[in-house]
């Protein structure tokens, strides 16, 4: 274990030398040298672990108060520590090309790095420690970490708004867990996790409950429906590098903590399995639904982080229903196809949201209906979202194929020995998940295709140039690693089969994944074929063209060749004819100013989709809450006298109350 605490060391020396380090530029590439060195460090007890698979363990600290402190890394760890690891270092190398403008408009860049550094060794503390109440203490760390970081630019409205809202739903979060461990506490008299699991597995454990908590607790952090309302907000307010770790690594710890509370109770009940799968259902096809209708880039990616969140909890609801009826093949298939897409959704994400940010850097907006034809001036940066774009929406060869794959898998393999409620039950899931895939390819065919093909429409992209190479060299590492996990997937089901087996029966997950290593290795074949023949024919057309002059002509216009940006698809036209058919699950808020004169200098028409859930449950609440708040606006009046007898007052109240009570 003595690796692991010079790697968390190392984090904190990033953290040190952000603050002491008097050349801002200097200080985010201390933070990244610290964070790769940290991540080398970090990857080798977990890969040991995971290649072994046998946990390492060690009481970090012993006190009278919390007891023992253990530091474990099992399976379950290490599989999120090399994800948190590696997702986290390309994100630190990208800020540096993505501060650079921040910089050399003088803005202080110390609190940010500091925080960035706090924020991923909080995230590896919360999925190594075995103590409830240090879990709540570093899960609070990581909260308030990413809380500071969203906020970073708090000049602007919009951005205070969003932390807060995020700050608020993440302390909802930790008062659910909070009321989990504590009736864990009060019956087994214990902070350590391990005697949790003796007590959860009794026959008397209110397992139900207790899940029930963590799993809404858990699911604020991770973006579930209901719990999701933060996300999309938050995300859009944040540097493109902090969302990018947000989605793509830090929401990852509400399912850790979903999944520790999962093999604290063992086999769960029916009931609890197919809530968590409806729920995960809900998610996928809102998170989906409502990408569709955003134009602001960076929100439409964050409902796909909620449309992802679900299909992950698609995967944990199977196997939960495979260990419930005994259906060894769905557990394993399930958890298996969730765990995978856990790594998976963190490299196209954390792809999609760099893309978007060096977009971002060079247009100054984050409209996708005012882009467009920026493929001829960011080649690179055009080619690597659409990478990611084809991986999201689960296409071959690459990454996001696979783990969806898997989950199919599972709940076909279940139908055949399930009965009829849980025949119909898995049906519909795999309908959902379906449609989810096909919405996807709507969704980003239309964000690809407005942002970077065509005309520029309102944007002047004269003086537009691509992301400098230290932002394009972390982003080509991962549209490297959606490949090469969508080529060569069956060493990737391995790696996943590990932890997966936690929940299953022991060792016999790798065994009942076997038979898929040559149907996957046939795919990979498949299309190694694929890509040398159309590097041969590029090859061919190479030499042949070589030496000969190529003519350029316009595109034929249907006999009118006075085509311009206003006869383009819009964001909005792209995907309206399929928003229309579901018009009761949107709230449409339509801002239009009609032609009055016969030549009119202005008219415009713009129409956005309202989230039903914060425009018919959360702005109701919220405006009841500040009318009641108002009818104390009295107390607040500025006369210091009168506070100092309010206080007066209360400590009167409560020393006759203690006599009373206390008598």
């Amino acid at each position: 274990m003595g690796i692991y605490f010079f790697s968390l060391g190392m984090l904190f020396l990033g953290a040190l030398l952000s603050i002491i380090l008097k050349d801002e530029s200097k200080k985010i590439k201390a933070c990244s040298v610290c964070s790769v060195i940290s991540t080398l460090f970090m990857l080798i007890p977990a890969i040991q672990v995971i290649k072994t698979a046998k946990h390492i363990e060690t009481v970090f600290y012993t006190s009278p108060l919390l007891g023992y402190i253990d530091i474990s890394i099992d399976a379950l760890s290490a599989f999120f520590l090399i994800v948190i690891s590696i997702m986290t270092s390309l994100g630190i190398i990208y800020a540096n090309g993505y501060l650079k403008p921040y910089l050399n408009k003088g803005k202080n860049i110390s609190a940010h790095c500091f925080f960035l550094m706090m924020l991923i060794a909080s995230m590896i503390m919360v999925v190594t420690v075995q103590n409830a109440l240090f879990f709540l203490i570093v899960w609070e760390i990581m909260s308030l970490s990413s809380f500071f970081l969203v906020i970073f630019e708090g000049e602007k409205k919009e951005v205070i708004n969003a932390g807060l809202k995020y700050l608020v739903y993440m302390h909802i979060s930790m008062i659910f867990i909070l009321a989990a461990f504590i009736i864990l506490n009060a019956h087994t008299n214990s902070l350590r996790f391990v005697n949790f699991v003796d007590y959860m597995q009794s026959p008397n454990a209110p397992a139900n409950w207790v899940f029930l908590l963590a799993f809404i607790g858990f699911g604020i952090k991770a973006g579930f429906v209901p719990f999701h309302n933060w996300l999309p907000d938050a995300h859009p307010a944040a540097p493109s590098h902090v969302s990018a770790i947000m989605s793509g690594v830090m929401i990852k710890t509400g399912i850790y903590g979903i999944l520790r509370f999962l093999l604290f109770i063992g086999t769960p009940s029916k009931l609890i399995s197919y809530g968590v799968l409806a729920v995960a259902v809900v998610s996928a096809l809102y998170g989906v639904l409502y990408a569709i209708t955003q134009h602001d880039i960076k929100r439409l990616l964050a409902y796909h982080s909620i449309e992802n969140i679900g299909i992950i909890g698609i995967g944990i609801g199977v196997g939960m229903l495979g260990m419930a009826y005994n259906n060894q093949f769905a557990a394993v298939f399930g958890f298996a196809g969730g765990m995978l897409h856990i790594l998976n959704h963190s490299i196209f994400k954390e792809l999609l949201f760099c893309a978007a940010g060096s977009v971002y850097l060079k247009t100054h907006t984050r409209n996708i209906e005012l882009m467009g034809g920026l493929i001829k001036k960011m080649p690179f940066t055009a080619l690597l979202f659409i990478i990611g774009s084809v991986a999201i929406c689960g296409i071959p060869p690459f990454n996001g194929f696979i783990s969806e794959f898997l989950i199919y898998a599972g709940m076909i393999k279940a139908v055949p020995a399930a009965g009829m409620k849980l025949f119909i039950v898995l049906i519909m899931a795999i309908a959902a998940l379906a449609m989810v895939g096909t919405m996807a390819m709507l969704c980003f065919t239309k964000a690809s295709g407005i942002m970077f093909l065509g005309n520029p429409r309102e944007l002047d992209t004269e003086n537009i140039t691509d992301a400098p190479v230290s932002m394009i060299i972390p982003m080509s590492i991962l549209a490297f690693l959606t490949f090469v996990i969508g080529m060569y997937s069956q060493y990737f089901i391995s790696y996943a089969s590990i932890p997966a087996s936690m929940f299953t029966d022991g060792g016999n997950a790798v065994a009942d994944l076997m038979f898929l290593y040559d149907f996957t290795g046939v795919i990979s074949c498949c299309f190694m074929i694929f890509m040398g023949i159309l590097l041969v024919l590029f090859i061919a057309r190479y030499i042949l063209g070589r030496g000969k002059k190529s003519e350029k002509y316009v595109t034929w216009g249907c006999g009118y060749n006075r085509a311009n940006n206003h006869m383009q698809y819009t964001a909005s036209s792209y995907a309206d004819l399929f928003i229309s058919t579901l018009k009761p699950l949107f709230k449409r808020v339509s801002h239009i100013k009609k032609p009055k004169e016969l030549f009119p200098k202005e008219a415009y028409y713009e129409q956005e989709i309202e989230d039903i859930e914060e425009a018919y449950i959360v702005k109701p609440l919220l405006k009841l809450d500040e009318k009641f708040l108002t009818k104390f606006e009295r107390i607040q009046n500025g006369n210091i006298q009168q506070y100092i007898l309010f206080g007066l007052v209360f400590l009167i109240l409560a020393i006759i109350g203690m006599v009373y009570f206390g008598g």
